[in-house]
């Protein structure tokens, strides 16, 4: 079992940076894909970013691309998504996510672990 807990969503105006992380806390914490999901007022829950248990594959939206660095600290149990140049349309709930299974998932049904999310507004 995983539990999961973000912080650092806040107000950050356009073209800045934030830097969110995500806490666990389980025993199978190190062996679990872990991902960034974002879900917007009014549309559904999207795949930002994910990474593998050993840090060594990450995939990325096409939106975030180049702008959302994923990384992961297993000796830690933290996970951290570092957003830059960020546009209003990165507002949203920021999820952090795992799941037991090998491989990187964009299907948010195939996470079976979930953090209660943190808000990110970006403001212009």
């Amino acid at each position: 079992q995983v539990h999961l807990a973000e912080s650092g969503g806040g107000l950050v105006q356009v073209g800045g940076t934030r830097r969110l992380s995500c806490e666990a806390s389980g025993s199978s914490y190190s062996r679990n894909v872990m991902a960034w999901f974002r879900q917007a007022p009014g549309k559904e829950r999207e795949f930002v970013s994910g990474i593998s248990w050993d840090g060594g594959s990450t995939a990325y939206a096409d939106s975030v691309l180049g702008r959302f660095t994923i990384s992961r600290d297993n000796a830690k149990n933290t996970m951290t998504l570092r957003m830059i140049s960020l546009k209003p349309e990165d507002t949203a709930v920021y999820y952090c996510a795992a799941k037991g299974t090998y491989g990187i998932g964009r299907d948010e049904y195939q996470y079976g672990h979930w953090g209660q999310g943190t808000q990110v507004t970006v403001s212009s």
